[in-house]
């Protein structure tokens, strides 16, 4: 709640959902201390990660990039077929090194803009060696 209600304004009785009762939530500690944050919440075959926060001191430090792979690796094996997030729009570069793509508009959420990001979908290699065999094929 330090990054979202302390420095970013989010108020309070908005950061807290309906979903954080279903949500898998990961914490990212050092030294003891939390110092980032990341939820997954699973929706008929989709995955929303969210709630993605690094106190200030430790962003660049590769928590957030450490949060965000854990999060991927969870909705995967809770058999995700659509990952998505909604990035606040300063950072939207962050996920796109990750594999994220942008889709829609900007939108507003607490105030904040952000864009729908949905993560690229990686070929598994069955379909891998069918697109290879389909390209030998006349």
């Amino acid at each position: 709640m330090r990054v979202f209600v302390r420095e970013q304004r989010v108020p309070a009785a908005i950061e807290l959902d309906r979903d954080d009762d279903r949500a898998i939530h990961f914490l990212a500690t050092s030294d003891g201390k939390a110092v980032g944050t990341a939820r997954v919440v699973s929706h008929h075959g989709s995955a929303k990660i969210g709630r993605m926060a690094v106190l200030k001191s430790y962003r660049g430090k590769g928590v957030g990039k450490k949060l965000l792979q854990r999060a991927i690796a969870t909705a995967k094996k809770l058999g995700a077929r659509t990952i998505y997030l909604h990035a606040q729009v300063p950072v939207i570069e962050f996920y796109e090194k990750l594999g994220f793509r942008c889709v829609g508009a900007v939108f507003h959420e607490a105030g904040i803009p952000h864009r729908k990001m949905i993560l690229k979908r990686q070929k598994n290699s069955h379909e891998e060696r069918k697109g290879q065999s389909k390209l030998g094929q006349k």
